[in-house]
């Protein structure tokens, strides 16, 4: 081969080389476009099914990428109306594409209580018109349920769990389902509005007014409620009720405790519950469920109320199809250590209170156990002021600092002063109503009530006894009780003068009832045992132990006490039938008035049964406080 031949073969194949890469290269583009185009078809077909169920969450699809955003808006409302106001989740688990039209594989979960009902459905999807255009999700009822037809609808009926009772401490019931008649007027039927809710206001004690105006805007054929009575109290109104033009009943039942007073502060109400209560429940209540409202009731709702049951059907051509059950699960009980006939008398006596602004507590215990087995306030609803009020314990802090006094050497039997003022640091301390008694046995300063006796003996305390000493009758103990109570703070005094105030209960000494309850249950007891109130579900926690007082001192103060009911400011109890009473009266001064506003005290025990009585501005333990603890003894 002559070499210009071999030369021109040579230009040749370059040349076809050349083209052979040049079509490779132009190959390799085209097929990472088409590459690309597919990758961009797939992320728009995903977008769309995820801008889909994120709408379906939000419960709004005028939001998504679908054919017809309002009527598929109003079809999905139509179809999911009847689950009432539950939220759904669903997920997209898978997206398939074929070209221009696709599908996605979503996960729905339904949140019914603690239960979920979950299932999965297809979303048929489709390219949109140009080549930019989101993709499309294609929305029908079987999107929502593979079962549901074009006119198919979902409906979910509950039914309610039933509720827990509340035991006592030997187990019978306390709060338990009671037969109830809600009265109420169906606007419609009501020829005179005003006459008859003036009428309802007399039978029933409603505000008539207020029961006016509800029926003039209530819709025609409305219940508009006026009052729910239990059925031992509707029975001797009802020849009086039911002839009125437009009221009209019905026959229930409500979880309710022996009478409406019974300690209501700790143990709550149960009812219909509030807007506020179902959004809390994490989707266990809807509307129209009953659930605790206040106090253990609502504390423990979860544990008493229970899971309703619920029933999801598909409703289609009149037929009706089961999809889904849950059957209910009863809420279980919860055991407190109240006595019934205790509280009872509690409450009666506390009916008795005056000379106060109305608010009073009364917290009686078991001695022998810790068990608080009274927890009485009034008014009884609203706040339990018996177990988290925080008040100045006035004299009935002398028993505690008394003890604190014969552990560094003080004798019952010693003479000691009570003028009418004594003045430490410049600040002077007074008796109530200036009354001084000489010079005279710490005994008959203390069943006196002796302010300036105790301000006088101060000056033998360090300031850390009257802390310490306070421990061993639970002061400032964190109780383990399962619910809120105050158990008192006794902080060290910083001044001579803080000291000296100490020692009667004032300065910045603050204590609950149901504290001071169990400084009387120590004494009478002996030693300190820890309080208990919520017995069932039991309490994990052990208590702290504080240290345990001197018996036979305890024992001084318990003689001490009882001079208090013989010969001192209690004197009303020393003819309460019975085992002898102990107790120990207090008037607690407030606030910055001048002459300061006062709380009345009176704490005591007999039989087993310490007690402690509060009557809030109350003008002295003896003359306030002491009367009611009579009744609640005499109660019992």
């Amino acid at each position: 081969m002559s070499l210009s031949t071999w030369s021109a073969r040579r230009r040749v194949l370059v040349a076809l080389a050349a083209v052979l890469v040049v079509a490779l290269i132009g190959g390799g583009v085209l097929v990472q476009q088409r590459r690309a185009k597919e990758q961009r078809l797939d992320a728009a077909a995903r977008a769309a099914a995820q801008g889909f169920t994120a709408a379906l969450e939000e419960g709004d699809l005028l939001r998504a990428s679908v054919a017809d955003p309002e009527a598929d808006q109003v079809r999905y409302a139509e179809i999911v109306s009847g689950l009432g106001e539950l939220t759904p989740q669903v997920d997209v688990t898978a997206v398939r594409r074929d070209g221009d039209t696709g599908s996605a594989d979503l996960s729905w979960s339904w949140p019914f209580g603690p239960d979920s009902w979950s299932y999965t459905t297809q979303l048929p999807l489709s390219a949109g018109t140009g080549d930019d255009a989101p993709w499309v999700a294609r929305f029908s009822a079987p999107v929502v349920h593979p079962e549901l037809g074009e006119t198919g609808l979902l409906d979910a009926s509950r039914e309610p769990a039933l509720r827990g009772d509340v035991l006592s401490r030997s187990g019978a019931p306390l709060v338990t389902s009671t037969p109830v008649v809600d009265v109420g007027v169906q606007p419609s039927r009501a020829t005179d509005p005003a006459s008859l809710s003036l009428t309802l206001a007399d039978l029933v004690d409603v505000d008539a007014a207020s029961l006016e105006q509800r029926i003039r805007e209530a819709a025609p054929d409305a219940f508009v409620p006026v009052i729910t009575l239990r059925r031992g109290d509707y029975d001797p109104l009802r020849t009086q009720l039911q002839p009125l033009p437009g009221a009209v009943f019905r026959e229930a039942t409500m979880p309710l405790a022996p009478t409406r007073e019974f300690a209501r502060a700790l143990l709550g109400t149960a009812g219909p519950v509030t807007a506020e209560v179902v959004e809390v429940s994490e989707g266990r209540l809807v509307p129209g469920d009953t659930a605790g409202l206040s106090g253990l009731q609502r504390a423990l709702d979860t544990r008493l109320g229970g899971t309703a049951g619920v029933t999801v059907e598909k409703v289609e051509d009149e037929q009706r199809t089961e999809l889904f059950a849950v059957e209910p699960v009863a809420g279980e009980p919860v055991q407190v250590s109240l006595d019934p006939a205790v509280q009872q008398a509690a409450d009666a006596a506390l009916a008795t209170a005056s000379g106060g602004n109305g608010n009073a507590s009364l917290v009686a215990v078991d001695v022998a156990t810790g068990d608080l087995v009274a927890v009485a306030n009034t008014p009884a609803a609203g706040e339990n002021r018996a177990l988290t009020g925080q008040y100045p314990p006035g004299s009935t802090f002398k028993a505690v600092s008394t003890l604190a006094l014969l552990a560094n050497g003080l004798d019952a039997r010693e003479v000691v002063g009570c003028p009418p003022t004594a003045t430490i640091d410049g600040r002077a301390f007074r008796n109530f109503e200036g009354n001084a008694l000489g010079e005279v046995p710490f005994s008959t300063a203390f069943a006196q009530s002796c302010n300036t006796a105790f301000v006088g003996l101060s000056d033998r305390l360090e300031p850390q006894t009257l802390p310490t000493t306070g421990q061993s009758f639970g002061l400032g103990v964190p109780w383990q009780a399962g619910v809120d109570v105050f158990p008192g703070d006794v902080p060290a005094p910083t001044t001579e003068v803080e000291l000296a105030a100490a020692t009667i209960g004032q300065g910045r000494l603050l204590a609950s009832p149901a504290a001071m309850a169990q400084v009387a249950a120590t004494i009478a007891r002996g030693s300190w045992a820890p309080p208990r109130l919520l017995l069932n579900p039991a309490q994990e926690a052990a208590p702290a132990e504080p240290p345990q007082a001197d018996a036979s001192q305890l024992a001084a103060v318990r003689d001490l006490m009882r001079q208090v009911v013989v010969d001192g400011t209690a004197r009303a109890l020393a003819d309460v039938p019975g085992e002898p009473v102990h107790a120990k009266t207090g008037t607690a001064e407030y606030g910055t008035e001048s002459p300061p506003r006062t709380h009345a005290w009176t704490i005591g025990f007999q039989e087993g049964v310490a007690f402690a009585v509060l009557v809030e501005d109350g003008e002295s333990g003896g003359v306030v406080a002491v009367p009611v603890a009579e009744a609640f003894l005499r109660g019992l």
